[in-house]
């Protein structure tokens, strides 16, 4: 392959990833021939995209930027998949296609700088929750004791409402309401 061709391979993959802090490395090697693209399809529903990368030319493009520690997972046939929500998103997407896909390989991820390591390291980072859900249940921490003090406030405030209430037909029909 001429310079001209591998430099104009570098700027693509630069440009491709341009913006993205965090990326899944799969080896699509063991599949069958028509899988892949059926992989893409499925995966580009939830805008994942996958890259097929020659790892020399990859190494040069993550050169600085946050991807570069993806350097060690770059041997063999590599592809990055990308994209989505967050790379959670990622993760689960693609380790949910596992069993139709047994020639997928998980080598590795990244997601905010912490590597991810093979097969168990991506199904763990499947198991994490993505940045909404996160936020999700930092709020209903937060909102929780504020809930529950406001419930233990109103329980007494509401059985005097409901004597009060009992108190009041009472009088309405003429009883006597009797001191126990």
């Amino acid at each position: 392959m001429s310079k001209t061709v591998k430099n104009m391979l570098t700027r693509d993959y630069t440009k491709r990833l341009e913006g993205f802090s965090e990326a899944l490395v799969i080896s699509i090697r063991g599949m069958k021939a028509t899988q892949p693209p059926k992989l893409r399809r499925q995966l580009s529903k939830n805008k994942i995209k996958i890259t097929v990368v020659r790892n020399d030319l990859a190494r040069k493009a993550f050169k600085g930027s946050a991807l570069e520690s993806l350097d060690s997972f770059l041997s063999g046939a590599s592809a990055l998949a990308y994209g989505g929500g967050s790379i959670v998103e990622v993760a689960r997407e693609i380790t949910g296609m596992l069993a139709d896909y047994p020639g997928l390989e998980l080598k590795g991820a990244i997601l905010d700088g912490t590597l991810f390591k093979g097969d168990a390291g991506v199904k763990e980072l499947s198991k994490y929750p993505t940045r909404p859900e996160a936020i999700g249940n930092v709020v209903t921490l937060l909102v929780s004791p504020g809930r529950k003090l406001a419930a233990q406030v109103k329980g007494p405030g509401s059985n005097i409402a409901g004597i009060i209430k009992a108190i009041e037909a009472k009088l309405e029909k003429g009883e006597a309401i009797s001191k126990k």
